[in-house]
């Protein structure tokens, strides 16, 4: 029997713990972002740094449920979480005076999921 689903057992964990996270606090944000990390790879949501800047304002939580590229400039303080980072996007994000956090710090600073916006 084939498996389905992803095979990297990092984000099979993430999955996990999202589902788990979502049950406990009765938010259905954790929920959505597993069922959108369950996609095959060529599915997965790649947002540049140009997207994140256009859609958010100063101090804004975002989330990419797939993986951060560097195109483009950011100019405001934002805090982005998201499954992988290139480089040059974490370097960028930095500088703008932001952060990069994993998915699962996000969830620890914000259990709720109030005010994340999700980008894809």
């Amino acid at each position: 029997m084939k498996r389905t689903g992803p095979t990297d057992i990092n984000l099979r964990r993430l999955i996990r713990y999202l589902r788990k996270k979502s049950n406990e606090e009765n938010v259905k944000i954790w929920k959505d972002i597993a069922w959108r990390l369950e996609k095959p790879r060529r599915q997965k949501a790649e947002v540049n740094i140009s997207k994140i800047n256009r859609y958010t304002k100063d101090g804004d939580f975002v989330i990419v449920p797939g993986k951060v590229l560097g195109a483009g400039r950011i100019d405001h303080k934002v805090i982005v979480a998201a499954w992988s980072f290139s480089e040059e996007a974490r370097n960028k994000i930095l500088s703008a005076g932001g952060e990069a956090l994993k998915i699962e710090e996000l969830i620890e600073r914000n259990p709720k999921g109030s005010g994340v916006i999700i980008m894809e």
